[in-house]
């Protein structure tokens, strides 16, 4: 079996890492509209933070396969930092420079 790097994975993996980000995207941006820190029609807005929780998926799972963890944990990761957005992407920020240091 091949090792497994970011052009072997398949569209599957794609698929679902976008849609578990994307969900919890859109959870965020349900929870913002709901104490009405953002417009109800405001599109481009949604659509950024759907971007950015798909990006921060991708990242989360690439992170979590170099980590050998569990397919249940990393779901459950690729979830939470897609509803995190940006604040997940100043941790991995974070957590990656104070690791290379």
């Amino acid at each position: 079996m091949p090792e497994k790097d970011p052009t072997n994975l398949g569209w599957v993996t794609y698929l679902w890492v976008l849609l578990l980000s994307g969900l919890g995207g859109f959870v965020a941006f349900w929870q913002k509209l709901r104490d009405g820190n953002v417009r109800v029609f405001n599109v481009v807005e949604f659509i950024g933070e759907l971007c950015t929780s798909g990006f921060t998926g991708i990242v989360t799972y690439y992170l979590c396969e170099a980590a050998h963890f569990s397919a249940f944990l990393t779901a459950a990761l690729v979830g939470i930092s897609g509803h995190m957005g940006n604040r997940a992407l100043f941790l991995i920020e974070r957590f990656l420079s104070d690791k290379l240091k």
